[in-house]
C-alpha cells in the first residue's frame, strides 16, 4: 500500500493533469471561434478616446523605447492621449521623458516617489477618456495592438481587454527559459479568457473602461502587485475580463537570476496576500469558473509544486544516505550500470510523461498564438531542466513571508 505522502503525490499530479486537460479540451471546443475573432480585429466601428498611463522609476534606459512605440501605434492621433509620470526617479528619467513634452499628445507629471500604483492614480485623476490602460517603461507595443484591443470593448459587457505578452529580444539561457513561460502563459490567458476566469490584468498594456475606476476607486497597493488586486476586485463586481491574443507587447525580461527571484517573489507573494483578502470568492458558485477553478487552482498549485519538490529531496536523500551506509559497511563502492529490466515503469512515470506531453502541446499552441519563430526546441529544453530547479526557491519565501506576515518589496 501506498504511503500516506505518496498517495498525496498523486492528489497533486491528478489535479495537474485535470487542468491541463480541462483547457486543452477549451482550446479545442473554443478554437473555431479564436479564429473567427482574428478575421475581425481590425474592423473597427469606432474609435474611443484613450488614455495610456506610463509610470516611470529610474527607467532612463527604456522610457524612450516606450514612449516611441505608443507614438507609432495606428491610431487616430486627437483620440490617443499618453500620461508619463515620473515616480520621483533618482535617475535622469525626468530630463529623458522631457524630450517629449512639445508632443500635443503627451502629458508630462512629476511627484514624489510612493509606487506604482500611486503613479496611476495620480494620473488617473485628472483623465476623462473612454478608456484608459497602463504600460509600464520597460515595454513595448506594436503599431496595431491597441486597435485590436479597442475592437473587444465593441461588446457593452467587456470591461478590460489584456494583451499577448511577449520577451524583448531574449538571448542568454534565463531569457530563453522565460521565454518559453511566457509562451505558455500567452495560451493560458487566452483559454482563461473564453471561460471567464482570467485572474491578473497585467500592467504592460491592460486597457479598462474608465468606468471601472469611477465604480470601484483607484488602484492599490494590494502588496506590490496592484495589477492582481484591481482583477480580484473587478471579478468581485462580475466585471468581465477578456484577452486580445493577437494584440503583442513585448516587456524586458530579468537578466540575472537575483533580479528574476525578486521579480517572481514579488508576483507569488502578492497572489498568496491577495487571496487571503479576497477568501470570500474561493469556491464560490457566485464568480463562476473563476471562484471555482482559476482560483483555488493558482493557490493550490504553490502548495502542491512545493510538497512534490521536497518529496523528490526527501527520497533522493535517503537514497542516497542508504548507498552510503551500504559502502561504508561493505566496504566496496557497487559499480553502476544501466539495465532496461530495471527501469523505473510505476504509475507516477507514465503520468509525468503524459503531463509533459500535454505541456509541450500548450507550448506549441502558445508558440503559434503568439507568432513566435524564435522559440527553438533547445529553450524548451533549457525550460523543461531548469525551471522546476528554480520555481521553488521563490514559492517557498513567498510562503514563508506570508505566514509570518512580512512584508514584500517592489525591487
Amino acid at each position: 500500500m501506498e504511503s500516506a505522502s505518496t498517495a498525496l503525490v498523486y492528489v497533486f499530479v491528478y489535479l495537474s493533469l485535470y487542468f491541463q486537460v480541462f483547457l486543452l479540451v477549451t482550446f479545442f471546443e473554443k478554437r473555431k471561434s479564436i479564429k473567427d475573432e482574428e478575421k475581425e480585429l481590425l474592423s473597427l466601428k469606432r474609435y474611443p478616446s484613450t488614455t495610456i498611463i506610463v509610470p516611470c522609476f529610474n527607467e532612463e534606459r527604456t522610457v524612450v523605447k516606450t514612449i516611441c512605440s505608443l507614438l507609432a501605434l495606428d491610431y487616430p492621433k486627437h483620440k490617443l492621449n499618453i500620461v508619463i509620470v515620473d515616480d520621483g526617479s533618482t535617475d535622469n528619467t525626468w530630463n529623458v521623458a522631457r524630450r517629449f513634452e512639445k508632443y500635443p499628445q503627451i502629458k508630462l507629471l512629476q511627484k514624489q516617489n510612493g509606487g506604482k500604483h500611486t503613479a496611476l492614480n495620480h494620473a488617473l485623476a485628472r483623465i476623462e477618456t473612454e478608456l484608459v490602460g497602463c504600460l509600464d517603461a520597460d515595454s513595448f507595443v506594436e503599431p496595431d495592438t491597441l486597435k485590436k484591443i479597442v475592437k473587444y470593448f465593441e461588446k457593452r459587457d467587456v470591461m478590460a481587454v489584456i494583451p499577448s505578452i511577449k520577451l524583448y529580444k531574449p538571448t542568454h539561457v534565463l531569457e530563453l527559459i522565460q521565454n518559453v513561460e511566457y509562451t505558455i502563459v500567452i495560451f493560458f490567458k487566452k483559454m482563461l479568457g473564453t471561460i471567464d476566469a482570467i485572474q491578473v490584468t497585467p500592467g504592460p498594456f491592460s486597457i479598462f473602461r474608465k468606468r471601472v475606476f469611477d465604480d470601484l476607486g483607484p488602484y492599490r497597493k494590494a502588496h506590490n502587485t496592484e495589477d492582481l488586486e484591481i482583477a480580484l476586485r473587478m471579478h468581485e463586481s462580475h466585471y468581465r475580463i477578456v484577452n486580445s491574443h493577437k494584440a503583442f507587447v513585448t516587456t524586458v525580461a530579468p537578466k540575472t537570476l537575483k533580479n528574476l527571484y525578486k521579480q517572481r517573489l514579488r508576483w507569488a507573494h502578492g497572489l498568496l496576500e491577495n487571496a487571503i483578502d479576497y477568501k470570500h470568492l474561493f469556491f464560490n458558485r457566485k464568480y463562476g469558473n473563476f471562484g471555482m477553478l482559476m482560483l483555488p487552482t493558482g493557490i493550490i498549485s504553490v502548495f502542491a509544486a512545493l510538497y512534490i519538490v521536497g518529496y523528490i529531496l526527501i527520497n533522493l536523500g535517503n537514497y542516497i544516505v542508504k548507498k552510503f551506509i551500504e559502502i561504508k559497511e561493505i566496504g566496496i563502492v557497487p559499480s553502476f550500470s544501466f539495465d532496461p529490466f530495471f527501469l523505473y515503469t510505476g504509475t507516477l512515470l507514465f503520468l509525468s510523461i503524459i503531463f509533459m506531453g500535454m505541456l509541450l502541446f500548450m507550448i506549441l499552441a502558445g508558440k503559434r498564438i503568439a507568432e513566435d519563430t524564435r522559440l527553438s526546441p533547445i529553450d524548451i529544453i533549457y525550460f523543461m531542466c531548469i525551471y522546476g530547479i528554480i520555481v521553488p526557491s521563490w514559492l517557498f519565501m513567498a510562503v514563508y513571508n506570508t505566514a509570518l506576515s512580512k512584508k514584500g518589496t517592489w525591487k
